[in-house]
C-alpha cells in the first residue's frame, strides 16, 4: 500500500500552486505559510523521486513530469471527495469558496443561498467578492475565484456553466418625477431626465446607447454607475429616471418608493449564469452552482407570483 508514501495536503498544495503560479497565493488560499507549502511540495519531490516543477525569480513552471502528475493529483483529490459525499458527510469538506457576484445576485436571492449552502456545507468558508460581471471574468480567468455568479456576456470560457435566471427590464422613476412625465409619456418627455442605470461596458448601457444614436428621440443624457444600488437610491431621490431589471426594484415599486413607466423599448433581458473550470475546481463547486439554480428559479418563481398577484 502506498498511503503513508505522500498525503492529500501534498497534492493539493502541488495543484494550488500550479493553479496560481505562486507558493505565496498558494498558501494565502490553503490558509497556511509559504515555508509549509514549499515544504509540503519538497516533501513529494522527494518521495516521488521527481521535479514538479522549476522555480525561477518570482515565476513557476512545472515540468513536463510535474504537468502529468498535476492531472492525476487532481483525479485523486476528486475521489477522495466522492468518498466523502458517498458517505454522506459533507461536513468533512473544509475549504474556502472563493465566491464572485454581480450586484443584482447580491441585492435578491444570495442571502437564501448561502444559507443553504451552510447548511450543506457546514465547515465551507465563503470569500465574497461583489462586483462588475466582466471583472469576475477576469478573476475567473485567472483562477482568483472558484466560482462567479454573473451577468453575460461573458468574455472568457469557463468548462462548466449552469443558466440560473432571466431578468426583464423595466423603466421607472419616483412618483413625483412620474407625474411631471404623464401617465403615457413618450421617449422624448423620458428622456427630458437624466438615465440612471448600469455602469459602461456591460450589455444595458450599450443597449442604450445603440438605442438613442438610432432614433429621433432627443440624445439620451446616460449616467452609468459602477452601483446599481447607489443608482437605484438616486431615482429614488428623483434625480431621474432608470432602466433596471425589474427583480432589483420590486421592492420598491410594491411600497410605492417608484412607479413604473410605460415604454415602448428595453434593453435586452439579463442573462445570469454561473460559471466555474469544471475540469479543476472540486465537486463541491459544482454542488453550489446546481444549489444557486435552484434558488434563483425559486426566488424567480416568487418574484413572478407577486407581481400577478400584486
Amino acid at each position: 500500500m502506498i498511503g503513508n508514501l505522500f498525503t492529500l495536503k501534498q497534492l493539493e498544495a502541488l495543484i494550488w500552486v500550479a493553479d496560481l503560479g505562486s507558493f505565496r497565493r498558494a498558501a494565502a488560499h490553503l490558509n497556511t505559510t509559504q515555508p509549509n507549502i514549499s515544504a509540503r511540495i519538497s516533501g513529494l519531490e522527494a518521495t516521488l523521486g521527481v521535479t514538479l516543477m522549476q522555480r525561477d525569480a518570482g515565476s513557476i513552471r512545472l515540468t513536463e513530469k510535474g504537468t502529468a502528475l498535476l492531472a492525476q493529483a487532481r483525479r485523486v483529490l476528486r475521489e477522495a471527495e466522492a468518498l466523502v459525499e458517498t458517505a454522506a458527510r459533507p461536513d468533512l469538506i473544509d475549504d474556502s469558496l472563493r465566491l464572485g457576484v454581480t450586484e443584482v445576485v447580491a441585492s435578491t436571492w444570495l442571502r437564501p443561498f448561502l444559507r443553504a449552502l451552510a447548511e450543506v456545507y457546514p465547515n465551507l468558508t465563503v470569500e465574497l467578492t461583489v462586483d462588475l460581471s466582466r471583472d469576475l471574468d477576469q478573476e475567473l480567468a485567472a483562477h482568483a475565484l472558484d466560482l462567479t455568479l454573473q451577468t453575460a456576456p461573458f468574455s472568457t470560457p469557463a468548462s462548466g456553466q449552469v443558466d440560473l435566471a432571466t431578468y426583464d427590464y423595466i423603466w421607472v422613476a419616483a412618483p413625483e418625477l412620474a407625474a411631471q412625465i404623464g401617465p403615457a409619456p413618450d421617449f422624448a418627455a423620458m428622456l427630458r431626465h437624466p438615465v440612471l442605470g448600469h455602469a459602461r461596458h456591460t450589455q444595458a448601457h450599450s443597449d442604450l446607447i445603440r438605442h438613442f444614436d438610432g432614433t429621433t428621440a432627443p440624445k439620451a443624457r446616460l449616467v452609468p454607475s459602477s452601483s446599481l444600488s447607489a443608482a437605484m437610491n438616486m431615482v429614488l431621490d428623483g434625480m431621474g429616471v432608470a432602466v433596471m431589471p425589474r427583480v432589483m426594484v420590486a421592492g420598491a415599486l410594491a411600497d410605492g418608493a417608484l412607479q413604473t413607466l410605460p415604454a415602448a423599448w428595453h434593453p435586452r433581458p439579463l442573462q445570469v449564469a454561473a460559471r466555474y473550470h469544471a475540469d479543476r475546481t472540486p465537486a463541491y463547486v459544482a454542488r453550489a452552482a446546481e444549489l444557486a439554480r435552484d434558488y434563483a428559479r425559486a426566488f424567480d418563481a416568487e418574484d413572478r407570483k407577486n407581481l400577478s398577484h400584486p
